[in-house]
């Protein structure tokens, strides 16, 4: 999958700009605050519908004006697609080849991305919802399925949330609602843990050898996936059991708490290093962001194995905690088969080969000018 051009109207500091990408590494030189995170942003919005940073989708309307356009041209399995999308104050519309697209579900896909930046030590340090997230946006662009039971699996436990708390305080409320509820609730379930399972043991299956490939260190790194239910073994007969048992064992405690306390919305997982060491305890920074780096990178022949194309890598400022050695380890992994996008302040200490393979462009006050 490739970026052809790129073209952004009133987007953050921008004006407009145009440009052409390069199909392999792309290089953004500038100072801090000159708008070079802010290219990445759009791309990640034209693939994913919504940005990699905290806010609304108003905020990256340029202000005083009424609306942002992201349009990108991408190759994909052979097929060229012109895609679009414009940031309104209360809404947005996409477009795929000019056809306005109603279902998000029916968009997501058409550009594959993985995006590493300098908040996502927060995948190991923060809390449960922000790994929970990362799966979800990622499994969204490999799975259609998953996307589409995802989505309906939140509506149905909005509604359960919501009659959980009628059948709390209304005495003739019927049960027998609930239950049908509960029971679609684990229909979907069921899907959304074999398809995160799966993932995360074939993240495993790559992840180690990338870790050591950029840090020459020899370490095993691995994802336990953590639900918060007991699960012995993932086929759908098993999973379903659990469910409806810890359903009906915790129905008093659920109807006092006036929600769903259990099920793939209450999923975590961690990082651990050598003889299951948490690396959100016992590893250092450096070795966090180069295990969720090795994360990110170990999506992509996962990408390419369902999706039958590599994603777009998109990584923010990566350099800032990466020796020399560790910055050339991990340009010379990512310049291979894969259109990457790549911020940073210099290009000190980057082979003069990487450099002369790349396309690079200078940002500066809201301007790109390819180099």
């Amino acid at each position: 999958m490739i970026i052809r051009s790129l073209k952004v109207t009133n987007f953050r500091n921008y004006d407009k700009f145009n440009i052409t990408l390069g199909s392999k590494m792309n290089i953004f030189i500038g100072d801090n605050a000159s708008g070079k995170t802010n290219v990445l942003e759009s791309i990640a919005i034209l693939g994913l519908t919504k940005s990699f940073r905290d806010g609304l989708d108003c905020d990256v309307i340029k202000f005083n004006r009424k609306k942002a356009i992201i349009e990108g041209r991408v190759l994909n399995n052979k097929q060229i697609k012109d895609l679009k999308i414009e940031l309104l104050d209360k809404e947005k519309d996409i477009y795929v080849n000019s056809k306005k697209i109603k279902r998000y579900a029916d968009y997501i896909s058409n550009l594959n991305i993985v995006v590493f930046a300098p908040n996502d030590l927060e995948i190991i340090k923060g809390s449960p919802s922000i790994r929970r997230n990362l799966l979800n946006m990622t499994l969204s662009q490999i799975s259609y399925s998953y996307l589409v039971t995802y989505n309906l699996y939140n509506k149905i436990l909005k509604t359960r949330n919501e009659y959980l708390k009628i059948l709390f305080t209304n005495s003739i409320a019927d049960k027998a609602y609930l239950d049908v509820l509960t029971e679609q609730l684990v229909d979907k379930a069921v899907l959304i843990y074999q398809e995160r399972y799966k993932y995360l043991s074939r993240i495993n299956d790559y992840i180690s050898n990338i870790y050591n490939n950029i840090t020459e260190n020899n370490k095993v790194i691995k994802i336990l996936y953590k639900p918060n239910i007991v699960i012995d073994s993932y086929d759908e007969e098993s999973i379903r059991k659990s469910l409806v048992d810890t359903y009906k064992k915790n129905y008093r405690r659920e109807l006092s708490s006036g929600m769903t306390l259990f099920g793939p919305h209450r999923d975590d997982f961690c990082f651990l290093m050598d003889d299951n060491t948490d690396m959100k305890v016992y590893a250092s920074q450096g070795q966090q962001k180069c295990a969720v780096l090795s994360y990110k990178l170990s999506s992509i022949p996962i990408f390419k194995d369902n999706n039958g194309t590599n994603p777009v890598l998109l990584l923010d400022d990566i350099f800032s905690e990466l020796d020399l050695n560790k910055r050339n380890k991990l340009l010379k992994y990512v310049s291979k088969d894969i259109q990457s996008i790549i911020t940073t302040t210099d290009l000190k200490n980057i082979s003069k080969k990487t450099l002369n393979d790349a396309v690079i462009f200078k940002v500066s006050s809201g301007k790109i000018e390819r180099s």
